[in-house]
């Protein structure tokens, strides 16, 4: 660079001269050498350093275009749970979107790499090993270089577990990173407050699946429109997921909230939470491929006098609807880092209002 500028200097010297102070300069060069072999010596000197300069030049703006490409960099914490895999597989998949290799977890694997697509995932930072003080450092350093002013964003996903969802928005908060939370469980009241206070731009949600929220939304809405409809009504709630998830999908408790809002009056600890294998596939049916990865839910609401019964009912195999689901959240987010009104905390119902949703999950680069 210090070469580059001293040339840029001197050339510049060269082509402010005086008319006067330049004519003197070529005669002196005609008379000292025959044929001007000398002007054409500075001449040539001349064209070579803009030739430079102007390389330089493509240079820079070359690395400016790439800076301002508007690509999202995602960093996925729990990549190397099942849910992670998905979702990495999603963000490789999709347009605008780049997997960093950079992530947290606790379990790395045997081989110390994930691979999605053509990105290797090989940094693995272990908190539990190292650290808040040094986790909060080294998220600060991965966001400085992915996101800039420029056109660039970084987002961070969060699928871990239960058990860690409060100590990692802690981090997050701490680090002042952007992210997406799809991880169920922790004291949700205080880690939404402490998001929302520190204005910190995040969609928080315990729901990932597009068509699931809009199930959500709609249930909701009847709720606030029609109080107590089903008043009288009682309620049996029957959710299946793979053994790996031990506590109730915060699906069922927020769909509960609203059917108590219509008037059932359910305890949502009277949820039945089916975990063998046995009773998925004999009794509900469910794929033998999907045994560790679904979500059906079923909730059935009876007249007092039995004679008239309600059932809503949603069955997911696979984990594709929320791996595209979080995946739409992160584009959100990224577009709605710095809004006019100022919002910052936003929910899967924010970004099925925005639309610009990827409903086809085949969508590829």
């Amino acid at each position: 660079h210090t070469h580059e500028h001293m040339s840029c200097a001197r050339t510049l010297t060269f082509s402010t001269a005086s008319s006067s102070s330049q004519h003197q300069y070529d005669c002196q060069s005609r008379s000292a050498c025959s044929g001007g072999n000398v002007r054409r010596s500075i001449r040539g000197t001349f064209a070579a350093r803009r030739a430079q300069k102007i390389t330089s030049m493509k240079r820079a703006a070359t690395t400016i275009a790439m800076a301002n490409d508007g690509t999202t960099y995602v960093m996925v914490n729990g990549i190397t749970g099942k849910m992670g895999h998905a979702i990495a597989d999603s963000v490789t998949n999709r347009e605008g979107f780049t997997l960093v290799p950079h992530a947290f977890a606790v379990a790395i694997p045997a081989e110390k790499k994930l691979t999605f697509g053509d990105v290797v995932v090989d940094d693995f930072f272990n908190v539990e090993k190292e650290g808040k003080e040094k986790a909060v450092a080294k998220l600060k350093e991965i966001q400085n270089k992915y996101a800039n002013k420029d056109g660039s964003k970084f987002i961070l996903v969060d699928f871990t577990v239960p058990d860690a969802i409060d100590s990692n928005i802690a981090m997050y908060v701490e680090a002042m990173v952007p992210f997406v939370c799809g991880t169920t469980g922790g004291n949700r009241e205080k880690f939404t407050k402490d998001v929302f206070d520190a204005k910190l731009p995040a969609v928080i949600a315990p729901q990932m699946g597009k068509q699931v929220v809009a199930l959500q939304a709609a249930i909701k809405q009847m709720a606030e429109s029609f109080p107590g409809a089903f008043k009288g009504y009682s309620m049996r709630v029957v959710e299946s997921h793979q053994a790996s998830k031990v506590d109730t999908s915060g699906t069922a408790k927020a769909l509960i909230q609203s059917f108590n809002e219509l008037g059932v009056g359910f305890d949502v600890n009277n949820v039945e939470l089916i975990r063998d294998v046995e009773t998925q596939r004999d009794v509900m049916n469910i794929p033998e491929e999907y045994l560790l990865g679904h979500a059906y839910h079923t909730y059935t609401l009876t007249s007092a006098d039995n004679t008239v019964s309600f059932e809503f009912q949603h069955n997911v195999c696979g984990r594709t609807i929320y791996a595209e689901g979080t995946v739409d959240a992160v584009g959100f987010l990224s577009r709605n880092l710095e809004r006019s009104d100022g919002k910052t905390l936003f929910d899967m119902i924010d970004v099925l209002r925005e639309g610009g949703m990827v409903t086809d999950a085949n969508t590829t680069k």
